[in-house]
């Protein structure tokens, strides 16, 4: 399935969004973490955006496809497909959670220079790391990914763990 299809999210410049657009560009990851959600899996989605164009959507798909890796940023990143790399340095990665250390790593891999999240509350990744290395990181402080998260753990603590690497 065209996960950039799935997300219809476009803004009309050609220029990388702002702040005003955070929310709207978030939006595109939390449909994706509903849908994770749906489908039985941990409610964590993404979405890479360049250009004022969402260029991948993804989600957590660990439980679903049997992966080890497929997070919603990675998840999100393979959705999007080869790019040069000059799109990922001018890109931003939108995730409803604050990315795992995997996760981090395909940020500064890529040299993506801005994450948007919508919570660290419930987890707290490797955001440190991305400002250490000059990566742009705009926390949202969303109520509604703190809930999607809240809610999951409360239901699905071995899954959740699983997730996180702890026993």
């Amino acid at each position: 399935m065209d996960h950039r299809r799935e997300a219809g999210y476009t803004l009309d410049s050609q220029r990388e969004p702002d702040a005003r657009h955070d929310e709207g560009f978030l939006a595109a990851a939390i449909e994706q973490a509903r849908l994770g959600a749906d489908e039985g899996g941990v409610p964590i989605g993404a979405a890479l955006v360049a250009d004022g164009r969402v260029l991948g959507v993804g989600r957590n798909r660990r439980v679903q496809l049997g992966s080890p890796i497929r997070h919603g940023e990675t998840d999100a990143l393979e959705a999007a497909g080869r790019l040069p790399a000059a799109v990922y340095r001018r890109a931003t990665m939108y995730t409803t959670l604050s990315p795992c250390d995997m996760c981090t790593g395909a940020i500064l891999l890529y040299g993506i220079p801005r994450v948007v999240i919508g919570e660290n509350e419930t987890f707290l990744g490797g955001e440190q790391l991305l400002r250490s290395r000059g990566v742009e990181v705009v926390n949202l402080r969303s109520e509604e990914c703190v809930a999607l998260m809240r809610q999951f753990i409360k239901h699905h603590p071995e899954l959740w763990n699983e997730d996180i690497g702890e026993d």
